[in-house]
């Protein structure tokens, strides 16, 4: 056990929470130095209390210290009251587990959720003394790697990052892992390690490819520099996820973390098509667990941890086969064991309420409801497959269950959009109040009123979805449509029953710019570092000022990147990825949302969208009365 703390008794007792940095939780893993060759610090660029919350890192801790020679530690973003100490008294940014600095590292892995986190990777980087550009690092430097979705749009953090895994962690770290060893036996270099990582699949090395541009500032060409690398990188996925690890005992944090709770993965990918969402096409095609073994996991988990709720964790929870009887499991169990459940991800329906009845307090809490747009003819454009009349009927379900409070979660922005479509917010949102007012007599209204509570974000074009060609609005726009819905909801007969909430509108236009951006954003990063910005996913330290000062001293226009729909023949950044779906789903798709036309769902009909090629999951096993490889 290591009992030496990186920090002083000092400065820990003068910063916010140090139980973030003190490590020796529950289930973190310690092991002896002089016994591992490979020393792996897996970071989330964020406050211990999200990164704590992410099921890929504790995936990916788990499965590197299951290899006997390899340590896996974490690392997080320092909150800036210690940020600030560790510059002044020049302390190196330091793993939990061992307290060592991470400089000292072989790796260090990024995993990269949010693109307003790009400036928090820069900020690790820096606290570490690793330099902040790849070409910039020495053979004493960690390699580092990035993965997550957005890395699936690597161009504007490429300079940061001397690799990207593109894809699922569970494949090719094993591989990883083999060749660093092989190089470090024979003294190879760091380059030569790089070239040769260049030829696993899934590994992209930013260094050995490059760009050009037409005057237009469009891209022309992307192309390998160095023989033997791959001009197209195709995504890494798990084909079994039975055959997969999992982390049967996740750490337990000393303090309230966002999702303090076991997580229980259930199935990875969407059969909904959605065609805003890119985790829905990241993500293809969807499989599942075993349900036999999730029970099993459940059970040993909640021993392993002590926690007293378990979440389900999916995209869309509703659309797991075996929920029926995995749910009966676990109410059974978890009544035991007075454990509480947690279903995000359900549709609302009759029996998604039946569930959610037997699993929450007498007391009921909020349901959710995500419509993404407020008419039926932007529904279809999204291809959200919910209609006016499925909301109506869970919403009164909801009411004749006992519920009186409704989140309503809206985009606005999104293609196609109309003063009407926006409009349609504020109707929904009134028929969903008198659906109350109809369906609870006046008698039994507890608290005499429902609450209505909706919130709209700015829609965010994505790379790998059928939207990766619209254009954004401006912020401008956005700021002009909430005070539309804010108009629109005060008309209402139930005005009184309904709240509105709107996210800021700087923020997603900046997100819409990384989404999309090249490698010359990564200048504008380095810049607005030096500008002394970091945790810009946070609003209190969010300064769009700041962000525009850095594009002009960089000489490029946001605008170039956000709010310019692009031509179907255009290169774009990320084109040299293979996630999966093909382009020409993705054209199919944009085409079929501008003339308002949806798809029919995976277990419904095949839509030929190019992931049946991995051969697993749902495109070969079937579903529901699936048509499995029937083309459109």
């Amino acid at each position: 056990m290591n009992d030496r703390l990186a920090l002083s008794d000092d400065i820990l007792m003068s910063i916010e929470k140090p139980e973030r940095y003190i490590g020796h939780e529950v289930n973190s893993v310690v092991k002896d130095k002089a016994e591992v060759q490979i020393r792996f610090a897996m970071c989330f660029p964020d406050v211990y209390e999200i990164g704590m919350s992410h099921l890929g890192i504790q995936i990916l801790y788990d499965l590197l210290n299951a290899m006997e020679d390899v340590w896996c530690e974490r690392v997080y973003s320092p909150w800036v009251d210690l940020d600030a100490i560790l510059r002044r008294e020049k302390i190196p940014l330091f793993a939990l587990e061992s307290q060592d600095p991470i400089r000292d590292f072989d790796f260090l892995g990024i995993t990269i959720q949010y693109e307003m986190c790009y400036t928090n990777i820069l900020q690790v980087l820096d606290l570490a003394q690793i330099p902040l550009s790849a070409a910039d690092r020495g053979e004493d430097c960690p390699i580092v790697i990035g993965g997550g979705p957005c890395a699936y749009n690597p161009e504007p953090i490429a300079e940061f990052f001397d690799l990207f895994y593109i894809g699922e962690g569970e494949t090719r770290y094993g591989d990883l892992i083999a060749l660093y060893k092989e190089c470090r036996r024979e003294g190879t270099g760091r380059e030569e390690f790089l070239r040769r990582a260049a030829g696993i699949p899934g590994m992209y090395v930013p260094r050995f490819y490059q760009a050009s541009y037409h005057a237009d500032g469009t891209l022309a060409a992307f192309t390998p520099i160095r023989e033997g690398v791959p001009a197209t990188v195709v995504k890494e996925l798990a084909r079994d996820l039975t055959d997969t690890g999992y982390p049967l005992k996740p750490i337990v944090p000393f303090i309230k973390v966002t999702q303090d709770r076991v997580v229980l993965e259930i199935q990875r990918g969407c059969i909904r098509g959605c065609r805003f969402c890119q985790a829905g096409q990241l993500y293809r095609p969807v499989r599942e667990r075993d349900v036999e073994q999730l029970k099993r996991y459940a059970l040993e988990m909640l021993k392993n941890t002590g926690h007293e709720e378990i979440s389900l964790s999916s995209l869309s929870s509703s659309d797991y086969s075996r929920l029926p009887e995995l749910i009966d499991f676990l109410i059974e169990e978890c009544g035991k064991q007075k454990t509480n459940i947690s279903l995000p991800s359900l549709r609302i329906d009759a029996f998604s309420l039946d569930v959610m009845s037997k699993v929450q307090d007498v007391r009921k809490t909020s349901l959710t409801f995500a419509p993404e747009a407020g008419s039926q003819r932007l529904r279809d454009v999204i291809n959200k497959g919910l209609t006016k009349e499925d909301i109506l009927r869970g919403a009164r379900l909801a009411f004749a269950g006992g519920w009186t409070r409704v989140k309503l979660y809206f985009m606005l922005g999104q293609p196609t959009e109309t003063l009407e479509d926006i409009r349609g917010i504020a109707e929904l949102s009134n028929e969903i109040a008198a659906a109350f007012f109809d369906v609870v007599p006046k008698e039994k209204r507890a608290n005499g009123r429902v609450q209505i509570v909706t919130s709209t974000s700015f829609f965010v074009p994505k790379p790998f979805t059928p939207f990766q060609w619209a254009r954004q609005c401006t912020k401008e726009e956005f700021i002009e449509k909430a005070y539309f819905t804010k108009r629109a909801i005060s008309e209402q007969l139930n005005q009184k029953s309904i709240k509105y909430n709107w996210h800021e509108a700087d923020a997603s236009v900046i997100e819409g710019v990384l989404a999309r951006g090249d490698r010359r954003l990564s200048r504008v990063l380095l810049t607005l570092y030096r500008k002394g910005c970091f945790f810009d996913a946070w609003s209190e330290f969010f300064d769009n000022d700041k962000w525009m000062e850095a594009f002009a001293e960089c000489g490029l226009d946001p605008g170039f990147y956000s709010s310019r729909e692009r031509s179907l023949n255009e290169l774009l950044p990320w084109d040299f990825i293979d996630c999966g779906v093909t382009k020409e789903f993705l054209i199919r798709e944009w085409e079929k949302a501008k003339r308002g036309e949806p798809s029919a769902n995976c277990r419904e009909q095949c839509q030929g969208c190019g992931v049946r090629r991995f051969d697993c999951g749902i495109c070969v096993e079937g579903g529901q009365g699936g048509k499995v490889g029937k083309q459109p």
